[in-house]
């Protein structure tokens, strides 16, 4: 198989690039290195350094004709969407057109599988949250990411280019930084590091569904044969606090940790939980680490490299 990441030098791309060449894959790698790393990128790996939004990077899907097409490249900071509004549609809307575009050109390729996020659904007060729950995002980024996903839709009818939209919970896991798309984990551990205090926004109540990056990348892998015009939750259905995550933290760390409190942040969902019943039938797949065994392997990467 020929497949292309894009955003494959980032977090979750570089080590989806990985598992795939493990596999015998053929990776290209379309990165612009805002926020990736070519260190962390396969050595077997073929690395275009291009913007997705580039007339350059559809000229390679075409000139490559991939088998599949993983479209994990974005501007991932919630913050800096609301911020930068404009820049933010630029990159996830349209970046993803000019994806969509060069792979119907392309001919080649069977399938897109799209990163989308949780952050579609917005302040959902539910406690666990499915594929058919209504979307209302609060931040540009969930807005934008929810449009790119109906823009890959209509690509579909339109000119039947078929996909599978991943909608993930919050993923962590080595590699992740602190900025850009960086979790909560990730803010924490640089935080630990540098022997800083960990700020905690609110009162740390607000939950999320953790689910560590490996989990997500074998998602992405059974996606390829699988789920074939579906949007797929892939989480963990397990809810963890801000507050809960500080204890485990505090337990791998070995001592004591401080922290100091802010008020919440713009744009920031309190709660979220997404069930992962349609994975588990569409994908066969299922999450196989557990968030303190998780958090464990990122603390030893991130604090102990």
């Amino acid at each position: 198989m020929k497949a292309i990441v894009t955003g494959g030098a980032g977090f979750i791309g570089s080590h989806l690039v990985e598992e795939l060449i493990l596999n015998g894959a053929e990776v290209h790698v379309l990165d612009n290195m805002i926020s990736g790393h070519t260190e962390y990128v396969h050595p077997n790996a073929i690395i275009h350094t291009v913007d997705i939004c580039s007339e350059v990077a559809g000229q390679i899907i075409v000139r490559e004709k991939p088998d599949v097409v993983f479209h994990l490249a974005a501007q991932a900071d919630v913050s800096r969407s609301i911020l930068e509004p404009q820049y933010d549609a630029d990159v996830n809307i349209n970046g993803t057109i000019n994806i969509l575009k060069a792979c119907h050109e392309s001919s080649s390729v069977s399938k897109l599988i799209f990163s989308s996020t949780s952050g579609v659904y917005g302040n959902l007060q539910k406690d666990l949250i499915s594929e058919d729950d209504l979307t209302g995002p609060i931040s540009y980024y969930g807005l934008s990411k929810l449009t790119a996903e109906a823009y890959i839709r209509l690509f579909h009818q339109l000119y039947g280019l078929p996909y599978t939209i991943l909608r993930y919970g919050n993923v962590y896991g080595p590699r992740q930084t602190a900025k850009g798309e960086g979790g909560v984990v990730a803010v924490f551990l640089e935080k630990l590091k540098k022997g800083m205090p960990l700020s905690i926004h609110g009162d740390g109540e607000q939950t999320r569904d953790f689910i560590y990056v490996k989990d997500i990348v074998h998602a992405n892998i059974a996606s390829v044969d699988r789920g074939n015009q579906e949007t797929i939750q892939v989480s963990t259905a397990q809810k963890t606090s801000v507050n809960q995550l500080l204890k485990m933290l505090t337990q791998i760390h070995g001592s004591k940790v401080n922290t100091v409190h802010s008020a919440g942040r713009t744009g920031d969902i309190k709660h979220s939980c997404l069930d992962n019943r349609k994975a588990r039938q569409s994908l066969n797949w299922y999450p196989k680490t557990d968030i303190f065994n998780g958090l464990s392997e990122t603390y030893t990467f991130s604090c102990r490299k």
